[in-house]
């Protein structure tokens, strides 16, 4: 029997291009709030704005670092394999966990095609919210993954 164009599977990998990104954009970001916030901090004028900037910049460093390790794909929740039919979608996770996405999903396309936004409610009733960007697909795989997910947005 033939494959409906609402059905798709691929193996996902790691998106070293765009890590690349990441890193240009997270490092001198957090580099110079570190800086600046402790240059404010042990002059002690603005300590209370040294606090602030430091607070920032270590929390980009963790959003940036978990950016950066789901790119890679060495978050234990990190998507590695993804399953399309006409029921559900299947997630397969690096920790060999598998999620069922099975009620109210919803695709997000930006305008730019180069990544898209995935939610949903698994089979034991809990929100899931997966980004994926095309440099983990193959290009014939991102083609067929956004035609399948189509369906759903």
């Amino acid at each position: 029997m033939a494959k409906s164009w609402r059905e798709a599977h691929c193996q996902l990998k790691a998106d070293k291009m765009g890590i690349m990104w990441d890193l240009i954009l997270y490092v001198p970001t957090v580099g110079f709030l570190l800086l600046i916030g402790l240059r404010y901090w042990t002059l002690g004028d603005e300590r209370i704005l040294g606090e602030i900037l430091m607070f920032l910049g270590f929390f980009f460093l963790m959003v940036g670092g978990g950016r950066v390790l789901r790119r890679l794909l060495m978050m234990p929740s990190s998507p590695v394999a993804m399953d399309i039919n006409k029921e559900r979608i299947a997630l397969k996770l690096k920790n060999n966990e598998q999620r069922l996405l099975v009620r109210d999903i919803r695709f997000f396309s930006d305008k730019a095609g180069k990544s898209f936004g995935l939610t949903g409610v698994d089979e034991k009733g809990r929100k899931q919210q997966y980004v994926f960007h095309k440099g983990q697909f193959s290009d014939d795989d991102f083609t067929h993954v956004t035609e399948a997910l189509g369906y759903y947005a």
